[in-house]
């Protein structure tokens, strides 16, 4: 696993897994879309599968992304190369892990109940709305997780 703390690629003091993490982070919102365009022209067991996929995969990533923060020293490690005050950057990194917990639960929850009522045959059809309305809260909230883990990201390796 030594590859995870070679220099990263993007320019920056991070490693090289803290650099392809913040990509997929980066690129999670649009590939979510990707998703709900796929829904919304009516391939509805495509869209399924890939929320399914984007997720455990999400998921994978972010395990990946703990055993790299916790291998490299943790999050003290890492403020200490920050120029920026260790309270700040305390305090960006929970407002990122709250909505990130929260979107994590919501996105989960989202799919288990679209996947129940997938199966009783009632999506697409009388909970198509409820699912809806879900899954705009967990796209915004993965939206802002993406926001927030390019903050941190920022303010550890850039400023």
């Amino acid at each position: 696993m030594e590859y995870m703390f070679a220099p990263g690629f993007l320019g920056t003091r991070a490693p090289f897994f803290m650099d392809l993490v913040t990509l997929i982070v980066a690129l999670l919102p649009l590939l979510l879309y990707l998703g709900i365009l796929a829904a919304r022209k009516g391939y509805y067991g495509f869209h399924r599968i890939y929320q399914w996929l984007l997720f455990l995969i999400s998921f994978a990533v972010v395990a990946w992304f703990e055993y790299g923060v916790r291998a490299g020293g943790g999050f003290s490690s890492y403020v200490a190369e920050s120029r920026l005050p260790h309270r700040l950057l305390l305090g960006i990194l929970i407002v990122h892990i709250l909505i990130a917990l929260f979107t994590t639960i919501w996105w989960a929850w989202t799919i288990i109940q679209a996947q129940r009522h997938w199966r009783r045959r009632d999506l697409p059809g009388g909970y198509s709305l409820r699912h809806i309305r879900s899954a705009r809260v967990a796209a915004w909230g993965i939206f802002l997780t993406a926001l927030t883990g390019i903050w941190v990201y920022l303010t550890l390796f850039v400023f």
